[in-house]
C-alpha cells in the first residue's frame, strides 16, 4: 500500500472521517524516524521527519495510517463555544458567563458567575484574555510557593500556547506554562508548575528530580498526570 502511495503525487492533506485535514510537515535535525500525530484540536495531521526523508514519504506515511488517525480523531472532544453555551471552564469548574450591555467592561468573578459588559462581538476574545490573565496570576503564585519550598528565588513565568507541551523550563530559569491549564483543576495546574520548578534544580528526569518533585508537590503527581492523560484534550475544546 505505502509503496503505491509513494509513487502518487499526493497533496499535503488527507481526508479523515469526511474531513479534509492539512498535513503539516516539520523537519527536525535530531529525528531518526517519522513521527505522526494529530493536533490536539483535531485540526491538522502533524509529521516530524528526519532531514533525509522526502516530503512525499511523509505524506504517504500519513495516508497509510488513515485508520489510526480516524481513531485518534474520534477521541477529540467536540468544540465548546463559551459564548453560545454561556459557560466558561475555569479551575476544574464551569462558571456562568453573565454578559450585560450595561455592566462594567472589566470582568468580575463572584459566586461562580463572571459578570462583564463591553462589546458583545468581542466577548470570546475578551474571555480568553481574562483566562490568560488568571493563568498568569495563578502560575506566578504557584511558582513563588514551590520556589520558596526548594530554597530558590521566585522564577519568572511566561505563558505559552503550545499544542503539545504543558510546560517547560529554559536553561535561563524561565518557566513557560500553557495558559489552558487554568481551565484544569487546581491540583493539575499546580503539579505542572511544581514539575517545572523541580527542573530548575535538576534539568533531567533522574531519581533526584522525582524525589524533589515529590517533596515540592502537595498532591499525588500520578493523579494529576492521569487527569491530563484522560482530559487534557478537552482543554483545547474552548477557543481556537
Amino acid at each position: 500500500m505505502i509503496e503505491w502511495l509513494r509513487g502518487e503525487a499526493l497533496e499535503p492533506e488527507i481526508t479523515i472521517a469526511g474531513r479534509s485535514l492539512p498535513i503539516e510537515i516539520k523537519r527536525h535535525p535530531r529525528a531518526r524516524r517519522l513521527t505522526l500525530r494529530l493536533a490536539p484540536d483535531g485540526s491538522a495531521v502533524r509529521i516530524t521527519l528526519p532531514r533525509w526523508c522526502a516530503s512525499k514519504e511523509a505524506i504517504a506515511f500519513a495516508h497509510a495510517r488513515a485508520a489510526w488517525l480516524e481513531a485518534q480523531l474520534a477521541k477529540v472532544p467536540e468544540t465548546h463555544d463559551p459564548v453560545a453555551s454561556g459557560t466558561l471552564p475555569y479551575r476544574g469548574e464551569e462558571i456562568a458567563i453573565d454578559w450585560r450591555a450595561d455592566a462594567p467592561r472589566r470582568p468580575v468573578l463572584a459566586d461562580g458567575r463572571l459578570t462583564l459588559g463591553g462589546p458583545e462581538d468581542t466577548l470570546a476574545r475578551r474571555l480568553q484574555r481574562w483566562l490568560e490573565a488568571e493563568a498568569e496570576r495563578h502560575f506566578a503564585d504557584d511558582a513563588a510557593q514551590y520556589c520558596a519550598r526548594a530554597g530558590l528565588a521566585a522564577a519568572p513565568v511566561r505563558l505559552t500556547r503550545a499544542k503539545r507541551r504543558w510546560g517547560s523550563c529554559s536553561s535561563e530559569g524561565v518557566l513557560r506554562l500553557n495558559w489552558r491549564l487554568v481551565m484544569a483543576p487546581d491540583h493539575v495546574r499546580r503539579s505542572v508548575v511544581a514539575h517545572e520548578v523541580a527542573h530548575l534544580v535538576h534539568f533531567d528526569h533522574s531519581p533526584a528530580f522525582h524525589a524533589l518533585l515529590d517533596s515540592l508537590f502537595e498532591g499525588e503527581v500520578e493523579d494529576a498526570n492521569a487527569w491530563l492523560s484522560r482530559h487534557g484534550r478537552k482543554l483545547y475544546a474552548s477557543f481556537s
